[in-house]
């Protein structure tokens, strides 16, 4: 898994999301014309990739912030299959899950109005 999530980082190092032509368009922005939650991801990880990190942050701020809970719920992952035990829900509680997806779902609709702007890719 470490060696997917590093080639698609090294991929999107070298191959500029910012280009056109290179990546597919959001499906969602496409048909809508609207901004998706994941809109900008692959810019934010390109920027990161190159230590752009307030250019990072500014892509797809959700996503950037999420990334250190991803990194800590992957290592958890990795030592609990790696010791051979099942991994205990831990810090997915129910009613954080709904907090991320609220979260979520507000920063969808905020970053698509005129008064959330800066929230756009």
């Amino acid at each position: 898994m470490l060696a997917v999530v590093a080639g698609a980082a090294g991929y999107l190092a070298v191959v500029d999301p910012n280009q056109p032509g290179h990546y597919p368009t959001c499906p969602f922005y496409a048909i809508t014309g609207y901004y998706c939650p994941g809109c900008g991801s692959l810019r934010m990880i390109h920027a990161l990739t190159h230590g752009h990190v307030a250019e990072a942050f500014g892509r797809n701020a959700l996503a950037f912030v999420t990334l250190p809970l991803l990194a800590y719920l992957w290592v958890r992952w990795a030592v609990a299959l790696r010791r051979g035990r099942p991994l205990r829900a831990g810090i997915l509680r129910p009613w954080l899950i709904i907090i991320f997806s609220v979260v979520g779902i507000v920063f969808w609709i905020v970053r698509n109005l005129p008064a959330g702007h800066a929230l756009a890719p």
